[in-house]
């Protein structure tokens, strides 16, 4: 299975204090994301802190890639570097006076060269969308950039892991949804993102697998659509049923029939609608998706491309896709669930472009592949340089229900 971090009966008691983990085990795979859900108390930070020694189990074992975790300072350094940890409030993490020196701080210790360094700084800064901000001080930024620069602090050290604790605390609901845009971008890029939340609502669409934790105990482990479809567990967790599970299962309740996958996103409950509905024989005349990928280097502006296209929506995955846009004062339509607003916009014969980075553009073409895969119709997509210009790539496809990927090149 590939295990990467796993936890074996681990117990922990605070001194003079509760026990916060009573005999907890588990896995994670490489490339998941994983969600670790549950209230206050439950022990959540205290797991999350032992993924990479930041607190040593009372009893049981803590391994990483298969090994046991070690605690004397060469070990801890090195799972430290491989396991990156984001605390919950980025002005605890955050402790040079200027962003450049607080994102280097972690390479430095590693014993980077001067040049290393710089170039650790210089990606990482990038990923997170901050570049220009080297010389500024952290005291100075919103408390979203914050949390970005502590993001970058640990990216700088390019971690196999990244554990985020309550990672959207703090933000409004914009900042909240472009940080979770990154994770799911990093995890893309390979990376194994966990995080700690109880935000049943952010976590349902987002992780692989959640956990439910209870007065530091496991209550429930399995895909989301599992792990909250249980409403007395939900309930003893002090949480809420997702808002799209609790409607597929209302509709359960009432004798309408409905796949076994339940709904992750407003386009598959959209899907199950339609076909209670018995509307099953899919679309005509379906939109198109066209991809342009922001990572290359024409820096061509698209507002001609854009405005040329009558009814055109335009949507931005990932940081460097929305500042590009900034750039150039397009109006963003879609910020957030980009791939499948523009699927639903396919369905009603509607066109639309998505910004998007190099790493998440075969990531476009993917969930249209599964959505069309499971509905029956064939949406385009089409990739475009920054220029506009049609590409002739493997990305460009007419992709439909039984198609093999080979024969679906235009």
């Amino acid at each position: 299975m590939n295990i990467i971090l796993e936890a074996r009966d681990v117990r922990y008691r605070y001194p003079q204090s509760r026990d916060a983990i009573k005999g907890i085990s588990f896995h994670v795979r490489r490339g998941e994301k994983i969600a670790l859900v549950g209230p206050n108390g439950a022990g959540k930070s205290t797991l999350l802190q032992m993924f990479n020694g930041m607190i040593r189990p009372d009893t049981g074992t803590m391994l990483f890639d298969n090994e046991p975790i070690r605690y004397d300072t060469t070990s801890l350094r090195q799972i430290r570097k491989r396991v990156g940890y984001v605390l919950q409030n980025p002005d605890r993490q955050i402790i040079a006076p200027t962003v450049y020196q607080d994102v280097a701080f972690g390479p430095a210790n590693l014993g980077y060269d001067e040049q290393a360094i710089r170039q650790a700084v210089a990606v990482a800064l990038r990923h997170v969308g901050l570049d220009g901000f080297e010389r500024r001080a952290p005291h100075q930024l919103s408390g979203g950039e914050k949390k970005r620069v502590a993001i970058a602090g640990v990216l700088a050290m390019d971690p196999d892991v990244l554990v985020f604790d309550e990672p959207t605390s703090g933000l409004d609901p914009s900042g909240s949804e472009d940080l979770m845009e990154l994770l799911e971008e990093l995890n893309n890029e390979g990376k194994t993102i966990i995080i700690s939340t109880h935000d049943v609502e952010l976590v349902y669409p987002w992780a692989d697998r959640a956990i439910l934790l209870l007065d530091g105990r496991i209550l429930q482990e399995d895909v989301p659509d599992v792990a909250f479809g249980n409403p007395s567990h939900v309930r003893m967790a002090h949480l809420s049923v997702p808002t799209l599970l609790d409607l597929s299962q209302e509709l359960g309740k009432r004798g309408f029939v409905q796949p076994q996958r339940k709904p992750r996103s407003v386009l598959d409950m959209i899907h199950i609608i339609e076909n209670l509905l018995h509307r099953k024989d899919g679309y005509s005349g379906t939109g198109t998706i066209s991809v342009c990928d922001v990572d290359t280097e024409d820096e061509t502006p698209l507002a001609a491309w854009i405005s040329s296209r009558e009814n055109l929506a335009v949507g931005a995955i990932g940081t460097r896709a929305k500042q590009r846009a900034g750039q150039e004062q397009l109006t963003l339509d879609f910020t957030y669930g980009v791939i499948d607003k523009c699927i639903l916009r396919a369905l009603r014969g509607q066109d639309s472009l998505i910004l998007t980075t190099s790493s998440m553009a075969g990531r476009v073409v993917t969930r249209v592949e599964e959505y069309c895969r499971e509905s029956g119709n064939t949406i385009t997509v089409i990739p475009l340089d920054t220029a506009g210009r049609c590409q002739k790539s493997d990305l460009t496809k007419d992709i439909g229900v039984g198609q093999d990927s080979s024969d679906k090149k235009t």
